[in-house]
């Protein structure tokens, strides 16, 4: 009998460790398909440190043809997925489409920006969820404390100097902390700009990271307060203009820079399967299955699995579960054509760690509060051990920071248009959103790729 063919949507962190956990635990035994529009695993948490110029780009871009080399990886993103027959359509970076069969499928597209209905957010601000929008924002904050330095009107130079953060959960919480500290940076270096740069959080809720034990936010209140974050809560944005916003509170604030780190929502392609989803999610039981479908599964952020220590509760979407739960689907997915015994997703937090930036940080590991040094020490050592790759080159550029100046330059490598938020809120297909369909078109001249060759692209 040919071996199965095992196809993988998706190379986050629930993507990664299926694809990884099957290379070894059947390798020779399957054939295992990853499909991805990129070809490395991005290491999100870091993002901020990214944007702020600690890290270089390529240091939170894992190598999937290093960390999976019995992997075959197919660049590209799914357009269609016929149930039916178990095929696929994938459209390529280059256009073209392919058809990719499967015996098993995991789904684990992750997610995207969660844009809400705000009049002119969608023009006029900016995300943070790959690369591109954090070497956008490293440059356009640099470039609006050039220009405020270069003019004489200081109603200008104040909403340049002025930075704008909308979400106060992980990543603008993060966000905000490195923020000030990297134009507190630039500021120095730039000796005619005479105004310190503000920086603002605004959120609905009542607390900043509101989903983390209080003690925690607290902790990153405190280190905002010190250096100076403007922090408004029960306040957001009601309407986003290019000069400012208006906020909710009936005030108005000049800026040029809105950043939006108000949440993710699940990929758009899982709404489109026709299946049951939850808040957007695909559900699946505790063996991250998908009812009705065993040659289906789901986990990380696209998939509704039940937390088996809370029951009648998802588990939530973190990086945290989306590892975990890629590891029991590749063991449960190799038990199910013969090697091993499938086991139930049960998980306890560990705990939760926010990087504030310099030697601050928010940390619990095993329930324990810690801050400042201590907390910073336990953070970086986790995303150190989470790293799949690039971990010697993380500690040297840690190194370095703590040593010598971050050189503040402009390097125009991304075009506005790549890190539009509007356009990285939603995949669009060649003709328009995902879709699934009864029978995908076969594209002509297109030979697919041998089944027994793990190996070919």
């Amino acid at each position: 009998m040919a071996r199965p063919r095992i196809v993988i949507i998706g190379a986050g962190f629930a993507g990664f460790h299926v694809a990884r956990g099957l290379s070894r635990s059947a390798r020779g035994s399957a054939d295992i398909v990853l499909i991805n529009p990129t070809d490395y695993l991005l290491y999100v948490p870091l993002l901020p440190e990214v944007m702020a110029g600690l890290l270089e780009p390529r240091r939170i871009a894992v190598a999937l043809a290093r960390a999976l080399p019995h992997v075959r990886l197919v660049p590209g993103d799914v357009q269609s997925i016929d149930l039916d027959r178990r095929r696929l359509l994938c459209l390529g970076p280059e256009g073209t489409t392919a058809t990719v069969e499967y015996d098993r499928l995991v789904i684990t597209p992750g997610s995207v920006n969660r844009l809400l209905p705000i009049p002119g957010v969608g023009m006029y601000a900016h995300g943070l969820r790959g690369l591109a929008e954090a070497m956008f924002l490293r440059d356009h904050i640099t470039l609006q404390l050039e220009l405020a330095a270069n003019t004489a009107d200081a109603e200008e130079r104040r909403a340049r100097c002025t930075f704008v953060v909308v979400g106060a959960g992980y990543t603008g919480t993060e966000v905000a902390a490195h923020g000030q500290l990297f134009t507190d940076a630039l500021a120095e270096a730039l000796p005619r700009l005479r105004e310190r740069p503000r920086w603002m959080l605004l959120d609905t809720a009542d607390r900043v990271l509101p989903e983390l034990d209080p003690r925690l936010s607290r902790t990153a209140a405190r280190v905002l307060a010190r250096r100076g974050v403007d922090v408004r809560m029960r306040t957001s944005v009601a309407e986003a203009e290019a000069e400012g916003v208006r906020l909710t509170d009936d005030s108005y604030v000049p800026t040029r820079s809105l950043i939006w780190c108000v949440g993710v929502r699940p990929d758009p392609l899982v709404e489109d399967l026709g299946l049951r989803t939850e808040q957007g999610r695909l559900v699946v039981d505790e063996y991250l299955t998908v009812p009705g479908h065993p040659e289906l599964f789901a986990c990380g952020d696209a998939a509704a699995v039940p937390d088996l220590t809370r029951p009648g509760h998802y588990t939530p979407m973190t990086a945290q579960h989306a590892v975990r739960q890629g590891r029991v689907a590749a063991h449960n997915v190799a038990a199910s054509y013969g090697v091993g015994r499938r086991k139930a997703y049960r998980h306890h937090d560990l705990g939760f760690l926010v990087d504030l930036g310099g030697w601050d940080a928010a940390a619990n590991p095993l329930g324990v509060p810690l801050s400042g040094l201590p907390a910073a020490v336990v953070t970086r050592g986790y995303h150190l051990l989470s790293l799949p790759g690039n971990r010697a080159r993380v500690a040297a550029d840690w190194v370095l920071d703590a040593l010598l100046p971050a050189p503040a330059v402009r390097l125009g490598l991304v075009p506005p248009q790549a890190a539009d938020l509007q356009m990285n809120c939603e995949p669009v297909a060649a003709e328009g959103r995902h879709a699934v369909t009864g029978t995908p078109p076969v594209p002509a001249g297109f030979v697919p790729a041998p089944d027994d060759d793990p190996h070919s692209h």
